[in-house]
């Protein structure tokens, strides 16, 4: 064995053995690095910030409220006893009951369900929309661009809720599933503008990278390049917008329902409690002040998620 196989050989057996002579450790001189994805940079980032883990632990407790109601209390909420009017705090009725007779807190828990079933739907459809149109727009452009572009522009300039009242006063069925879905598809289609965008934006700068290119040179075609190139690196951002837009959806859901035109009983939902609650605020505040404090928790907890997560995935806000 020359010189050269011999110095080969110590440097080859000191990487296995480490600098400490212990089996297994990397010898941390000359070893290439494995190179970090903006995933594992983002998670690493965001482990570190309170705000994440409050956030997330509100979102992780909501969701299981509106799965299992039934775990975060043992009371019906649709047993309403007139005699209990008003009546404060006893047994399971933490909060006391209110103008009907019924559980506040039971009826705050059982709330969370319609909530978060109109919001989550809403912002699946909304993200479906927009990943199509921003896909097409960005990756096509030219007058494709031109006409969708036009499009997001005047659907962006209608007010939510106002567009929201005057289309959902023509749904004239009472059926509750009738009335979710027609909330979700109001939501979601007057609600996709923003991620459109952001989508479209992603797909412009994608589509000018080296691997799109190479892509195409071996035959790919439109299709495969948008959904199996682009579609990876427009998803992202587009999640971040959807997880705070799913926190305003939940804020609209309850607004129309308030108003009277979105959900109506018998759905338990937190804007209906709010309006019942509002009627009879001088008598009792805690029927208005529980469901309040439920939606507020959860809006903001979604829209502290989706900050925390934009702020890491974006390298300039770091």
């Amino acid at each position: 064995m020359n010189d050269f196989e011999t110095v080969a050989a110590s440097e080859n057996q000191g990487a296995r053995r480490g600098v400490s002579g212990e089996p297994g450790t990397p010898n941390q001189v000359g070893v290439p690095q494995k190179p970090r994805s903006l995933a594992g940079d983002a998670w690493r980032d965001l482990r570190r910030k309170p705000v994440f883990w409050i956030s997330l632990t509100l979102v992780v407790l909501v969701a299981a409220m509106a799965a299992a109601p039934s775990l975060f209390t043992a009371n019906d909420p649709r047993d309403c006893v007139l005699s209990r009017q008003h009546a404060g705090p006893s047994g399971g009725a933490v909060f006391g009951y209110d103008f009907q007779g019924c559980d506040t807190y039971a009826r705050a828990v059982y709330g969370a369900r319609a909530s978060l079933l109109v919001g989550a739907l809403s912002a699946l459809l909304t993200g479906l929309i927009a990943l199509v149109i921003g896909m097409v727009a960005g990756y096509f452009g030219r007058w494709v661009d031109a006409v969708l572009s036009r499009v997001i522009d005047i659907v962006l300039g209608i007010p939510l809720l106002l567009a929201a009242i005057v289309l959902l006063k023509r749904v004239a069925s009472d059926s509750s599933a009738v009335r979710i879905a027609a909330v979700i598809f109001v939501l979601a289609v007057l609600g996709w503008t923003t991620a459109a965008r952001v989508v479209r934006s992603s797909v412009i700068t994608a589509k000018e990278q080296d691997y799109v290119a190479a892509a195409r040179m071996l035959g790919a075609g439109d299709g495969r390049i948008m959904w199996r190139h682009i579609l990876p690196n427009a998803l992202a951002p587009a999640i971040v917008v959807l997880t705070i837009a799913l926190g305003s959806f939940i804020a609209a859901e309850a607004t129309l329902s308030f108003l009277g035109i979105g959900l109506k009983a018998p759905t338990i939902s937190w804007g209906i409690d709010i309006d019942a609650g509002r009627v009879h605020m001088r008598e009792s505040a805690t029927p208005l002040v529980v469901p309040s404090a439920f939606l507020a928790l959860t809006v903001l907890a979604f829209i502290m998620l989706g900050d925390a997560i934009r702020d890491a995935f974006d390298p300039k806000l770091r």
